[in-house]
């Protein structure tokens, strides 16, 4: 293997790099504004990483900061066997933990356990409420018990994905909802909603129009547990494309935890395309 050196000329790299990404998520089945808007995401703080070659391929890497600790990050690899140069970046860097964020499959990285995904699928033109669920908006005065049972859910998920400890967990859940509900139940282009069955609220909805150009985002679309079981989680998906229509928007995002198995077997047999995928092992 060639010696890998780290460089200060990108633009070779650049260039190639945003065509991958931007033909990831066209295969994704991404319109040209959500890939373009995708891959801009995904360039976020490109100027800071680090960039490294050893005349075959390249290595991008960079480190965060997360909850006070060193967060290194692989951000692209396609220097054959580079992987362990990569990671050994990162700890001489300081870093605890690496990440990386994949698209088009897991490759060197299969053996990173999965900590999170995002998904997404275009919605029908006309999408109809599934029999037996009528769906409303949440009431002003419902939104302090639903933001408590979010809250509890969204730290589960976390430690769950096997990524943060409870405590790491409850920090980043709070600046979580603080970043994306700044005026609480009346942040603009946030709507909530409860689904009934029966007379009963039998789980909710929350999505934020308008998260990219044509996206809704599903930040929650939850079956109470009490009512799993009995095909609502299927209902809840046809809610959540329903609810999309309602914002003006064609397709629908939403992110899943690792270690949440049920969920992605769901959202595969529903038809929502894994964009990103977001893997880490601690150092």
């Amino acid at each position: 293997m060639n010696r890998i050196e780290v460089v200060a000329d990108r633009g070779e790299w650049r260039g190639g790099f945003e065509e991958r990404l931007l033909a990831a998520y066209r295969d994704a089945g991404c319109p040209e504004p959500l890939a373009r808007a995708l891959k801009e995401r995904a360039l976020k703080g490109i100027d800071g990483w680090t960039l490294a070659t050893d005349g075959t391929g390249w290595i991008a890497v960079g480190v965060t900061h997360d909850n006070g600790a060193a967060v290194g990050r692989i951000h692209d690899l396609t220097v054959p066997q580079g992987r362990e140069w990569a990671e050994r970046w990162c700890a001489e860097q300081g870093a605890r933990r690496v990440e990386v964020r994949l698209t088009g499959g897991a490759g060197v990285f299969a053996d990173y356990p999965v900590r999170g995904q995002s998904r997404m699928r275009a919605v029908a033109e006309r999408p109809g409420l599934p029999p037996g669920l009528t769906v409303r908006r949440l009431r002003e005065e419902e939104y302090r018990d639903w933001y408590a049972r979010e809250e509890a859910s969204y730290i589960a998920d976390i430690v769950r994905a096997g990524a943060l400890t409870p405590e790491e967990a409850r920090e980043k859940s709070d600046r979580d909802f603080a970043e994306h509900l700044p005026q609480g139940y009346l942040t603009p282009g946030h709507a909530f909603y409860a689904m009934e069955a029966d007379g009963l609220v039998v789980g909710t909805g929350w999505v934020n129009h308008g998260f990219l150009p044509g996206v809704t985002f599903g930040f929650s679309l939850e079956v109470y547990e009490e009512h799993r079981g009995k095909g609502y989680g299927r209902a809840a998906m046809a809610v959540g494309e329903w609810a999309t229509r309602q914002g003006g928007d064609e397709a629908l995002m939403l992110n899943v935890f690792g270690g949440n198995e049920v969920a992605m077997g769901l959202y595969d047999s529903t038809g929502f395309a894994v964009l990103d995928e977001y893997r880490s092992i601690d150092l």
